[in-house]
């Protein structure tokens, strides 16, 4: 950690000055609390390309968020900590063993994956991440999702030696995605391969946690929470939307007052992007306006997902101003689209004041022709609050 514990607990906050660069203004959003990726605020210009979903297609060498130049553009001098986010790996390997395994939806993912997605989701792309998440050496790291193709038993094993190596379960934090969930029995089979990386810390049991109850997790890191939440679910082919469910939403709410009480940084995790309308009805998170509902009675910090396979950027209301929601692209596509290049963000978190957080983002993207992952934008990054 670069502080120590007694800076990061809330009530040393107010003990030291925090820099405050300029960057997103999400005083901009609008009444309904949404931040338009493609506005001039946020940093992709008024004429900005957008893809069939409504996602930002961000050019190289642009910020992935709004920023003035000149207005303060140093890193921070400390943060609580550095937490990357890296979602759909997608680097398994698929070996069908028999016709059994494709007497299901499984079929048509792995003709997809034969025709397609083995030739753009690469194991040598996210080997390369690898070697630069080392470099940057975060403090802590959340994986959103989709470590499978078609959740095949070998996928599972395959996934959880990827998960390894990029670090040990007290420094990595993990949530399922819908290729994770592709059959029936998924979970049951495969999840157990990432079991430590999916677990609540022990502390959970005393903010009312269940620990016969998986989802939300909850993880502390001196003061950042991370609330993982599950929306991976079995669904019929063609399909790949996700569902939070109504029991898992009133846990989530309750975690969220107690953390908030506690004036701790809230980070939640979650696959699909709870940002209604951004993607196809098949693709969607479909209790999306509930998730947001909980979200503006209790508030976070910051909402990362992954799903849309693209820097997105956006917003939901919350009692004290709009919340950040933000999601990756793929940590392994190494296609010819550069819209879809691999890559994953860097959040620095430090405290402002009590009960607020500054924290800054940064992109690093994958660069086919040097090979390996550069910054985009200032290397300082964006303010998102």
């Amino acid at each position: 950690m670069r502080t120590s514990r007694s800076r990061c607990h809330p009530e040393a906050v107010g003990a030291r000055r925090t820099t405050q660069p300029a960057g997103i203004d999400l005083a901009g959003a609008d009444d309904a609390g949404s931040f338009d990726a493609c506005s001039d605020t946020a940093g992709t210009g008024a004429g900005a390309e957008v893809d069939s979903e409504d996602a930002a297609i961000i050019e190289r060498g642009q910020p992935i968020t709004g920023f003035r130049a000149g207005l303060g553009c140093s890193p921070p001098e400390s943060s609580i900590v550095t937490l990357a986010h890296i979602s759909d790996l997608h680097a398994t390997r698929v070996h069908v063993d028999g016709v059994a395994p494709l007497l299901s939806k499984r079929a048509l993912g792995w003709l997809s994956w034969q025709l397609r997605r083995r030739h753009r989701y690469r194991p040598a792309v996210f080997e390369a991440l690898l070697d630069d998440l080392a470099r940057m050496a975060p403090d802590q790291i959340a994986v959103t999702g989709d470590f499978t193709q078609i959740s095949l038993e070998e996928e599972f094993r395959e996934a959880a030696r990827w998960l390894a190596r990029i670090g040990p379960p007290e420094r990595v934090s993990a949530i399922p995605g819908n290729h994770d969930a592709y059959v029936a029995g998924s979970a049951e089979r495969g999840w157990c391969s990432w079991s430590d990386y999916l677990a609540s810390d022990a502390e959970a049991a005393a903010h009312g946690g269940d620990p016969d109850v998986p989802f939300p997790s909850l993880r502390l890191r001196d003061g950042l929470a991370l609330v993982g939440v599950c929306t991976a679910q079995p669904t019929l082919p063609l399909l790949a939307s996700g569902r939070v469910g109504a029991q898992q939403l009133a846990r989530v709410d309750h975690l969220l007052e107690r953390l908030g009480d506690e004036q701790r940084c809230r980070v939640v995790l979650i696959h699909h992007p709870p940002l209604p309308g951004v993607t196809s009805w098949r693709r969607a998170l479909h209790d999306a306006r509930d998730f947001a509902a909980v979200l503006r009675r209790r508030g976070a910090e910051l909402v990362l997902h992954g799903h849309l396979h693209r820097t997105h950027v956006g917003s939901l209301p919350g009692p004290a101003g709009p919340i950040p929601v933000v999601g990756v692209p793929s940590a392994s596509h190494g296609g010819p689209s550069p819209d879809r290049a691999a890559g994953y963000h860097l959040y620095d978190i430090e405290p402002a004041r009590p009960g607020r957080f500054a924290i800054r983002c940064r992109a690093r993207i994958w660069d086919p022709v040097a090979r390996r992952f550069t910054a985009r934008g200032d290397a300082s990054g964006a303010l998102l609050t």
